[in-house]
C-alpha cells in the first residue's frame, strides 16, 4: 500500500485510504469555512462601527436583558429612544448585532421596500410554524399571492357590516363585567387581559360562528392561544431554546406543542362539520341560510374561496389561515385599544371629548348601538385622538407582518424603533432594505462590497 508523508503535521508516513484523505478534505473545507466566516464578521463589525452603542452588560452576552417585556423594560426602551434619537446598536450574544432605528422615515423606508427587497423572515417567524403553518403571514410568494386573492371576499364591506352587531356584544360582557367587579369593590384591574378575552370572544364568533363565552368562563382554546402568544414571545428572549431540538425538549416546548394540539383539533373540527354541512345543502342553500342569520364568517369564506383555476383551498391551508387570523387578530387590537384607553385615562379632558363625541353619535337611538353608517358619519374618537397629546401617537402596537431583504438580516421593529437583526457571515451592503433608507446613513461605508453573501433578512413588527 502507497504511503503518504504527513510529516508537516508531525504525524510521519501513514497508510493512505479514502478515509483519511476524505477526512482531511472535510477538515480543509471546515477550517476554509471557519476562516472565511471570521473574515466577514470581522469586516461587517468594521462596517457597523457607525452606529452608536450603549454599554453592554456582558461582554459574553451583550445587551441582552437590558430591555425586557416589563414595565421597567418599557421605561429602559424609552431611554435609549431619546438617547439615541436616529438608531442605534445592541448585541444579542457575542455574534448577533442589532440595529434598532428609531426614527420614523427611517422605518417607513423599510416597511416600504418591496417583497423583492425585503421578503419575510424564516428565522424568529419559525417559532410560530407549527402553529400558523402556511397562512398569509408566514407564506411568500405565488402562495402567498394566491391566497390574498382568495381572502380578499372576506374583507368586503357587506360582509363585515353585520360583525358590528357581534363586536357590540362582546364589548358589552366586557363593560357589564367590570360594573360588577367595580361593584364589589375591586379599584385595579388589567385592562389588555379583558381586552385581550374580549377581542379573542369577537374573533371566535367572526371566525367560526362559535361562542366560547370566554370573557365569562375559562375556555380550553382561548387559554391555549394566549399560552401559545406567551410562549412564542418568552421564546424570543431565551437564545439556547431558539434551538428546534432543545426547544421541544424543554418544559416550554412540551406546552407549545399540547397547546398547538388543542388549538389544530378545534379548527380541523370546525372544518370538518362545515365541509359535512355543505354538500348536503348545496351551495346556494347554504347562502341562502347564512343571509337569514346575516353573518357570513371566515370559515363560510374560505371554504366557498376558488382560484383563477376553479381550484378550492384545502383544509391545511384553511386551518393556517383561521389560525392565523386568531393570533394577528386579537393581540394587534388589544394593544392598540389598551394604550389609547391607557392615555385616555391619563388626560381626562380628552377622555371628556371623546365620550361627547359619541354621546351625540348615539343621541336618539335605541337601542343605543354604533353601527358602521354611523362610523363613516361620525369618525367616533377619530377627531379626538388625532388632537390628542404627542405621546397617544406613539402606540405599542402588536403586529403581525414581516419582511427581509436578502441579506441575513432580521428587521424588528418594537414600539417606537425598527430593529434590524443581523446574522453574522452576511453582508448587508448590496440590494438590501438598506439600499432604500434615507441619505443620513450614507456615512456607513456599506458601499464597494464586490461579492455579498445573502440568506434572508426580515421585518417583523411586534409589542416591546
Amino acid at each position: 500500500m502507497s504511503q503518504l508523508s504527513l510529516s508537516w503535521l508531525g504525524l510521519g508516513p501513514v497508510a493512505a485510504s479514502p478515509w483519511l484523505l476524505l477526512l482531511l478534505v472535510g477538515a480543509s473545507w471546515l477550517l476554509a469555512r471557519v476562516l472565511a466566516w471570521t473574515y466577514t464578521f470581522y469586516d461587517n463589525c468594521r462596517r457597523l462601527q457607525c452606529f452608536p452603542q450603549p454599554p453592554k452588560l456582558s461582554w459574553f452576552w451583550g445587551h441582552m436583558g437590558l430591555v425586557n417585556p416589563t414595565e421597567e423594560g418599557m421605561r429602559v426602551l424609552s431611554q435609549l429612544v431619546a438617547t439615541y434619537p436616529q438608531g442605534f446598536k445592541s448585541w444579542m450574544g457575542p455574534i448577533t448585532p442589532i440595529l434598532s432605528l428609531c426614527h420614523p422615515d427611517i422605518i417607513r423606508s423599510v416597511i416600504n421596500a418591496s417583497a423583492a427587497t425585503a421578503p419575510k423572515d424564516k428565522f424568529f417567524y419559525s417559532f410560530l410554524k407549527p402553529w400558523l403553518g402556511d397562512g398569509l403571514l408566514l407564506s411568500a410568494g405565488d402562495k402567498w399571492s394566491r391566497h390574498r386573492r382568495m381572502l380578499t371576499p372576506a374583507f368586503h364591506f357587506n360582509i363585515l357590516k353585520p360583525y358590528m352587531k357581534i363586536f357590540n356584544e362582546s364589548v358589552n360582557i366586557m363593560h357589564a363585567k367590570w360594573q360588577r367587579l367595580a361593584s364589589e369593590g375591586s379599584a385595579r384591574l388589567d385592562m389588555f387581559e379583558h381586552i385581550s378575552l374580549m377581542t379573542l370572544d369577537s374573533l371566535q364568533k367572526c371566525v367560526f360562528s362559535f361562542d366560547s363565552h370566554c370573557q365569562e368562563k375559562p375556555s380550553e382554546y382561548i387559554a391555549a392561544i394566549l399560552e401559545l402568544s406567551a410562549l412564542v414571545s418568552k421564546r424570543h428572549h431565551e437564545t439556547l431554546l431558539h434551538l428546534d431540538f432543545l426547544y421541544y425538549l424543554s418544559p416550554n416546548g412540551r406546552r407549545f406543542r399540547r397547546a398547538c394540539r388543542l388549538v389544530h383539533d378545534f379548527t380541523d373540527a370546525v372544518i370538518r362539520e362545515r365541509r359535512r354541512t355543505l354538500p348536503s345543502q348545496g351551495v346556494d342553500d347554504f347562502l341562502r341560510a347564512k343571509a337569514k342569520s346575516k353573518t357570513l364568517d371566515f370559515i363560510d369564506v374560505l371554504l366557498l374561496s376558488k382560484d383563477e383555476d376553479g381550484k378550492e383551498l384545502s383544509d391545511e391551508d384553511i386551518r393556517a389561515e383561521a389560525d392565523t387570523f386568531m393570533f394577528e387578530g386579537h393581540d394587534t387590537t388589544a394593544s392598540g385599544l389598551s394604550w389609547v384607553l391607557y392615555h385616555l385615562a391619563k388626560h381626562p379632558e380628552y377622555q371628556e371629548r371623546c365620550r361627547q363625541e359619541v354621546q351625540e353619535l348615539l343621541k336618539g337611538r335605541e337601542p343605543k348601538e354604533i353601527e358602521c353608517p354611523g362610523i363613516n358619519k361620525g369618525d367616533v374618537e377619530v377627531n379626538v385622538i388625532h388632537s390628542c397629546p404627542e405621546d397617544l401617537h406613539h402606540a405599542s402596537i402588536q403586529s403581525s407582518f414581516s419582511r427581509c431583504s436578502h441579506a441575513a438580516l432580521h428587521p424588528h421593529i418594537c414600539a417606537q424603533h425598527l430593529s434590524v437583526l443581523w446574522r453574522p457571515g452576511k453582508d448587508p451592503t448590496q440590494g438590501s432594505v438598506f439600499q432604500v433608507l434615507p441619505a443620513w446613513w450614507g456615512n456607513c461605508p456599506w458601499s464597494g462590497h464586490s461579492q455579498p453573501t445573502w440568506a434572508g433578512m426580515g421585518l417583523t413588527v411586534r409589542e416591546a
